[in-house]
């Protein structure tokens, strides 16, 4: 049986040739050999490598290098900007791009963003056209439909539905939601620090995670 991780990000250290945007609380470099070799311990055949927006934003060179690298084990999604006015021939490029599976839409105003606004409209039709699902974080009405500050219970699910719509508005869509397991919506509606996903290999930074979140738990 082949078995395919559904989501994995590789990503270099921190330097001057290809500089984070910003510096999450994960390892120093989980490198695409790295990510290989771990892979390779555990039995896992492939993986989708999703560029990391979180210290690359849109530009998913990278993520191309490994797959370059590394063309048996490695499929690769790109986030794509729904600001830029030419992301449909930014998705066009990618298309043609070795290993290129699918995009991602990365919300950076979500409470803001309108469910119908014209960039969103540009990158679905863009993705139907040239045949890419559309990878998007957790479900469609936290990437899309997100109920503006002060919203009680009835605005945010109507915010919700319209964002679950919006993602099926252009026919032959396909969505792929990410991160299932991450909302924690329960921690969040309390106030306490939600636990860390954890992206890295090693397991003392694992260890530390899990005590941070149990610090974050009320004390009775």
């Amino acid at each position: 049986m082949t078995i395919i991780d559904s989501q994995v990000h590789a990503y270099e250290a921190n330097t001057a040739k290809r500089p984070w945007h910003n510096v999450p609380n994960w390892p120093d470099h989980v490198t695409g050999d790295e990510m290989v070799a771990a892979m390779d311990k555990v039995g896992v055949d492939g993986a989708i490598f999703i560029s990391a927006f979180s210290m690359y934003r849109y530009d998913a060179s990278y993520a191309v290098e490994v797959q370059r690298a590394h063309p048996g084990r490695f499929a690769i999604v790109k986030p794509v900007d729904p600001d830029d006015p030419a992301v449909g021939d930014v998705i066009a490029d990618w298309k043609q791009t070795p290993g290129a599976v699918g995009i991602r839409i990365m919300m950076t105003k979500e409470p803001k963003r309108e469910p119908n606004e014209a960039g969103l409209d540009r990158i679905l039709r863009a993705a139907v056209k040239h045949d890419l699902p559309v990878s998007h974080a957790t479900r469609p009405a936290a990437a899309l439909g997100r109920p503006a500050e002060g919203a009680g219970p009835c605005q945010a699910q109507e915010r919700g539905d319209q964002g679950e719509r919006r993602l099926h508005a252009v026919p032959g869509t396909v969505s792929v939601p990410g991160h299932l397991g991450s909302a924690r919506p329960r921690v969040r509606c309390l106030g306490f620090r939600a636990l860390p996903v954890g992206h890295g290999l090693d397991s003392r930074i694992r260890r530390r995670q899990l005590r941070a979140g149990r610090r974050a738990l009320p004390q009775d």
